[in-house]
């Protein structure tokens, strides 16, 4: 799909209200409709965007903003990190995991449900490029295989120590958790993790969230909804969904990590399985994710 007129034709847009907190004050449920699938690829050092890549699920929508409000938009930003050559860190997966229909969909999401005017075509960015700081929000996905250079540390701690936040999502169990938070206290040693409280704000800003929902792959998902064998992945250890944050002195979020959930593998499959859409891209990745931005964006 290449045009606004094509994107709207398949993937009908909700009324937009004239404030970010919409949607359920209207009384509405979710009402997301639906995309649809490919497979992955070596990233090249070069490519800038989202949009760039091929789709590794079903095609991805595409809008258009006003011009008159140029640069003045939200772009969702994917932190890349190691290489593509050689599997590091702890975890499967890596940075590219999910990209890019997870990235283009939930932003089509965000312009979609919100007021938010969001760039359709996203960000890859590494934390030692200058341009980091443009980005208020930044995600990555296989935290578990993440390893990052001096210079790298250095730049994701200005950044997070400057305003910015860090999402991640999409890594399993002990091994994992304990590969991550070692980096994490590389780049900021003096702080440490604690579990999110759902008495946090996050989870009641715009949609109603109840419990940590544990989003699986598609694969697994589907599995769960004819059979009702588990969602996790990779061992017992990855029974229990923690959302893990990190805030700075003023309490301000810094980095929120979605541990034992695929939440980006909802975001990207969303078109995939009608069941899976609804139990959960429809019903947890996205109600989650929005929030997270929408929080993140107003304080």
């Amino acid at each position: 799909m290449s045009g606004a007129a094509n994107s709207h034709r398949r993937y009908p847009r909700v009324a937009r209200l004239c404030c970010v907190v919409i949607f359920l004050a209207a009384g509405g449920g979710l009402a997301f409709g639906q995309f649809r699938r490919g497979w992955g690829m070596r990233i090249p050092e070069g490519v800038r965007t989202a949009r760039e890549i091929p789709t590794r699920s079903v095609d991805t929508p595409m809008w258009q903003n006003p011009a008159a409000f140029g640069q003045d938009v939200f772009t969702f930003a994917r932190l890349r990190y190691g290489t593509d050559d050689r599997r590091a860190g702890a975890g499967g997966g890596s940075w590219s995991t999910d990209l890019p229909d997870a990235d283009l969909n939930l932003s089509y999401r965000l312009q979609q449900m919100t007021s938010l005017k969001v760039d359709p075509h996203g960000r890859i960015i590494r934390a030692n490029d200058p341009g980091l700081v443009t980005y208020p929000m930044i995600m990555t996905a296989a935290a578990g295989a993440m390893v990052l250079e001096e210079d790298e540390i250095q730049g994701l701690r200005r950044y997070l120590l400057n305003g910015g936040f860090f999402l991640l999502t999409d890594f399993w169990g002990d091994r994992e958790w304990d590969h991550f938070a070692r980096v994490m206290k590389q780049v900021l040693p003096e702080r440490s993790f604690v579990e999110l409280p759902l008495e946090h704000p996050v989870y009641h800003c715009l949609f109603a969230i109840k419990k940590k929902n544990q989003v699986p792959r598609i694969d697994i998902g589907v599995g769960n909804l004819s059979t009702g064998s588990p969602t996790w992945e990779r061992g017992p250890d990855g029974r229990e969904v923690h959302h893990r944050a990190i805030f700075d002195d003023k309490v301000r979020l810094m980095v929120l990590a979605l541990h034992n959930s695929d939440d980006s593998d909802g975001w990207e499959r969303e078109g995939e399985d009608t069941g899976y859409f609804h139990a959960f891209s429809e019903g947890m990745a996205y109600p989650l994710a929005i929030n997270i931005i929408f929080y993140v964006m107003t304080h």
